[in-house]
This record gives C-alpha cells, sequence and structure tokens, in this order.
C-alpha cells in the first residue's frame, strides 16, 4: 500500500484536439475503470468513495467524497474530471505524491476521418486563394450557368 501511495497517479486518456468544445471536454473526462487503475482501488471502493445519491442525479458538491462530473441521465455512466480525482486522492486518501498527466488517446476512425476532411477543406481553400477568384465571379458565372440551361 505504501508504493502505491507514492506512486499513484491519474492517468487520463483524452484528446486535446476536440471538434467541438463539449467532445472536447468529455474526452478529459475519466471513467471508473480509469479512475479505480489510477488510485488502485477496487471497482467497489471507487464507487463507495463517489458522491452519488438515488434520489438526486446531481448531488451538490461534497469534499469528502469523489464528485462526479454534471450528468442529464440516471443511465450515463459516471464521469470524473483529473483534477477531482487528484484532489481526492490528494485531500482524502492522503496520498502524498499525485500527478495527473493527460495522455493523447490513440486516434480512432471518427478522428482520422476528421482529420482527412479537415485536410481536404485546407487544400480547396488553397486553390480558392491561389486562384483569386472574387465571389462575385463566382455568382456571376452561376447565374449565367443557370441561365444557359433551359427550364424543366
Amino acid at each position: 500500500m505504501g508504493q502505491a501511495m507514492a506512486n499513484a497517479a491519474a492517468a487520463i486518456e483524452g484528446s486535446a484536439e476536440g471538434a467541438a468544445n463539449s467532445s472536447e471536454q468529455s474526452e478529459n473526462l475519466i471513467g471508473i475503470d480509469e479512475v479505480q487503475r489510477s488510485l488502485n482501488r477496487s471497482r467497489a471502493s471507487v464507487y463507495r468513495y463517489t458522491n452519488t445519491d438515488p434520489r438526486n442525479l446531481n448531488p451538490p458538491f461534497n469534499p469528502r467524497k469523489l464528485n462526479p462530473e454534471y450528468r442529464s441521465d440516471q443511465k450515463e455512466p459516471l464521469m470524473f474530471h483529473p483534477n477531482e480525482v487528484a484532489r481526492f486522492a490528494r485531500d482524502v486518501l492522503r496520498i502524498k505524491e499525485v500527478t495527473v498527466e493527460v495522455l493523447n488517446s490513440p486516434s480512432t476512425a471518427t478522428q482520422q476521418l476528421l482529420g482527412s476532411i479537415l485536410d481536404e477543406l485546407r487544400s480547396i481553400r488553397e486553390l480558392l486563394d491561389a486562384s483569386n477568384i472574387s465571389p462575385t465571379t463566382l455568382d456571376s458565372r452561376r447565374d449565367q450557368h443557370e441561365q444557359e440551361r433551359p427550364a424543366a
């Protein structure tokens, strides 16, 4: 137990490259499994530490408990902010050395797809900037093309 206290670290797997602010926040949060590993405690003890109430979805902050992030539904999994895990380890469990470490998660298929879309949009922007065609010219070309097509 002494080594666990000396080497406690909240290992956070998240990505700092979120497409939207809300998705970025949710990716930086950690679940029960990560909390269990970082505190070197059993899953049951992590649930005992957690500030939950069956009658209240989001109970008020309790400094003696591990406080999860806001949930909008009872079925949502408990998620924790890394700083809250570190605070709990330091203040409640009395772990002397607490390190909060943010690691980039391996890229998912969605992240790879979004990255390729972003690259494509950048190349389109470069082509448009290089051609020096103003938007009014593009509008007039579209109008001219629509006039040339016979109405159905």
